[in-house]
């Protein structure tokens, strides 16, 4: 697992976004939203995401994940190594991050990003011509 797989794996998810922060972090955003951010440069970390509550302190039980530095408090972990998890259970925990970020949107929202965008009909009415 690379900056690359996170990317494609981020990437594949419905409207996300990448936003390149901090010189050269990428940031994964869904409706301007953030729910992983992977750093591309030698860290302490390399990759952050939001985790349930129920997933936050298993996953801070095992070796190489850690509280997300500054984001703990929101439930954000963060992996030490690229081999703390496995790239099946990675892409998994990764998905729920972004869920878990989509469902905390609003309804209006949220419906925008499942449905396709269309225009609108106008509302001007016509005149009839006499």
């Amino acid at each position: 697992m690379d900056a690359s797989w996170i990317r494609d794996l981020c990437l594949s998810f419905p409207t996300v976004t990448e936003h390149v922060i901090w010189g050269s972090d990428l940031t994964f955003k869904v409706a301007g939203k953030m729910f992983a951010h992977a750093v591309l440069e030698p860290a302490p970390v390399w990759l952050s995401f939001k985790a349930s509550p129920e997933n936050f302190y298993d996953l801070t039980e095992r070796p190489g994940i850690i509280p997300a530095p500054y984001l703990a408090r929101a439930q954000w972990v963060a992996l030490e190594t690229k081999d703390a998890l496995s790239s099946a259970e990675l892409a998994a925990l990764v998905r729920d991050s972004y869920d878990i970020i989509v469902a905390k949107l609003p309804k209006k929202t949220r419906d925008s990003l499942l449905t396709p965008h269309r225009s609108k009909p106008s509302r001007l009415k016509r005149r009839k011509r006499r």
